[in-house]
């Protein structure tokens, strides 16, 4: 058992302090931008298309408006809607805390669908891409979430259970770390494995990265409390449970039509 006692403030200067919250997302970007150029180089030896690398230092810069916007608004509209519809300036105070993987996922794939048309790029590559480069910063975003003691785990007796004294004096799941090894490392393997084999095909990654992170984050979400202004749905299913399970389905459908197409 441990007595959770980390500090969420990595250094406090009084004027600015830094979160390792805030450089889960900063290296997750910057980690997450130097495997992206590296899996684009090898992958267009692959498949018969040409790509200006630069266009990938561009697509950062979608990809960060798009994770913002859409993780905030995926945790307004998924998590807390009722809330925010009665306190609208309170939607922008994303420092206040308030994000939905979700909501990022939609966002960063309407922003790449977007870039990937401006520039003339099949957009399955770009996705490719992305999904094996995200579960870097997943990885440590949970990291980040345990340091933080939120999105605690439910009450158990295991051996490794975790109190958070700021919460409760109830020992608990390490639920964040759970997900860190199963949406962050596990995850991460199965998809570089993927996309570094020679038999590749374009739009592969993309529907695993939905597929198994869906059925990683149903199972971490066993072991996680729900979120407390939601609770159960249907006292049975959490809003991750279920959006994870769209996410599934999002992934099934999608294989099936790659594979229609690769057929004809």
């Amino acid at each position: 058992m441990y007595s959770h006692n980390l500090n969420p403030v990595l250094i406090d200067l009084g004027f600015i302090a830094v979160r390792w919250y805030s450089l889960a997302y900063i290296f997750g970007i910057i980690l997450g931008w130097w495997l992206g150029k590296k899996i684009l180089n090898h992958i267009s030896k692959n498949i018969n298309h040409k790509f200006d690398i630069k266009d990938f230092d561009d697509l950062i810069t979608y990809i960060i408006i798009s994770l913002i916007l859409g993780g905030r608004l995926g945790y307004v509209i998924f998590y807390n809607l009722e809330y925010y519809v009665s306190n609208l300036f309170d939607i922008i105070k994303i420092w206040e805390g308030g994000m939905s993987f979700h909501g990022a996922l939609i966002g960063i794939i309407l922003g790449t669908y977007l870039f990937s048309k401006k520039k003339n790029i099949p957009v399955f590559v770009l996705l490719d891409v992305i999904a094996c480069a995200s579960p870097i910063g997943i990885f440590l975003g949970r990291l980040a979430n345990f340091i933080n003691g939120e999105l605690i785990g439910k009450a158990t007796t295991v051996s490794w259970s975790v109190i958070f004294p700021f919460i409760d004096m109830v020992p608990r799941h390490p639920s964040q770390l759970y997900e860190a090894f199963l949406e962050g490392l596990v995850l991460f393997l199965i998809l570089n494995l993927v996309i570094f084999n020679k038999k590749y095909i374009m739009g592969t990654c993309s529907y695993l990265f939905l597929i198994f992170y869906g059925i990683f984050r149903i199972i971490a979400e066993l072991f996680r409390e729900p979120d407390i202004q939601i609770g159960y749905l249907f006292d049975l299913f959490s809003m991750g449970t279920i959006l994870s399970f769209l996410m599934i389905l999002a992934g099934l459908f999608i294989k099936k039509i790659l594979i229609k197409k690769n057929e004809n």
